[in-house]
């Protein structure tokens, strides 16, 4: 009897751990509720500094094992001055095939103020942001992401704000192309102000890309120090994710863990995951003390690490 006794207990021992070790299994296996895209604006050195050719990110994403990319507009001013803004997304719609990429948006840079308080000039950075609005068209992309910086008086930012993103998002939306804003300096990063613009607007194709980073509202413009800050970044992402069609990823410097040093990555995806966002997230690399292509495999796996300990 005791022999039977033992063996029951060694037995139900085995069951025990063998169950354990596939629970284990199954969640480090398991995959993201999210998928993962790289930002171009991560190789941004490479391109303005070392001159890399910005129409080969297409093939050094796919070498580092992305399926899908942001671009970023600002970074292919060189290549339209050389051979136009025509063969340049020729060229980029080309290159997107042969590595088999997907282009998911386009961040526009310097393309005029969508926010500014006179009309004449919201017009003109509309107009200005109607080609690249057809760009993303042909080159298989969901969104545009736009800035709204404009003015720093409240009630003409928010008057502003709404007027230039829908004529801009009535453009998009003929072209089947969302219009997005990031958090991106002024009243973009505080989302209280954005989400009212947003809300007011009520237009299906016109959202948010809340970026895990950009919370400076106003800077000292002879030391770029941030001097009104957004403070509670995490309440920040809340509030834009239910308008988001897209994500970013901002990551900085690392600690010895893998952790990004001041944003708790665990703690932002849990509030993307109860948003009830399953799209992609796109890395956007920032940080100086490794290169940018070490940045990127870091925070994808940061992001990847993160998302086994979410609930």
């Amino acid at each position: 009897m005791k022999l039977m006794y033992r063996y029951i207990i060694c037995l139900f021992s085995i069951i025990l751990v063998f169950s354990c070790n596939n629970a284990d299994n199954k969640i480090s296996n398991s995959e993201p509720f999210f998928k993962i895209s790289l930002a171009q604006w991560s190789f941004n050195k490479m391109i303005i500094i070392d001159g890399k050719n910005p129409l080969d990110f297409p093939k050094e994403a796919k070498n580092l094992g992305f399926e899908a990319v942001e671009l970023v507009s600002q970074l292919y001013s060189k290549k339209i001055k050389e051979i136009g803004f025509d063969k340049t997304i020729d060229s980029l719609v080309i290159n997107l095939s042969e590595n088999n990429v997907k282009c998911l948006l386009i961040m526009i840079d310097k393309e005029g103020d969508l926010a500014h308080p006179e009309e004449s000039v919201r017009d003109k950075a509309v107009e200005n942001h109607k080609r690249w609005v057809d760009a993303a068209a042909r080159l298989g992309c969901h969104s545009i992401r736009v800035n709204t910086n404009g003015t720093i008086i409240e009630d003409l930012w928010l008057d502003a704000a709404e007027d230039g993103l829908r004529k801009l998002s009535t453009y998009a939306a003929s072209k089947n192309i969302n219009v997005i804003v990031e958090n991106h300096g002024g009243f973009s990063s505080q989302p209280e102000k954005l989400m009212q613009v947003i809300n007011t607007l009520n237009m299906s194709n016109c959202g948010t890309l809340p970026d895990f980073g950009n919370w400076c509202i106003k800077r000292v413009k002879k030391t770029k120090t941030c001097e009104i800050k957004y403070e509670d970044y995490y309440k920040g992402i809340e509030l834009m994710m239910p308008a988001a069609m897209a994500l970013s990823a901002k990551s900085y410097n690392f600690d010895k863990d893998g952790n990004e040093t001041t944003i708790d990555y665990v703690r932002m995806l849990q509030i993307v995951k109860n948003s009830g966002y399953n799209g992609y997230i796109g890395i956007e690399y920032e940080g100086e003390k490794l290169s940018e292509k070490d940045g990127v495999i870091a925070t994808r796996e940061l992001l990847l690490n993160a998302a086994n300990k979410l609930k």
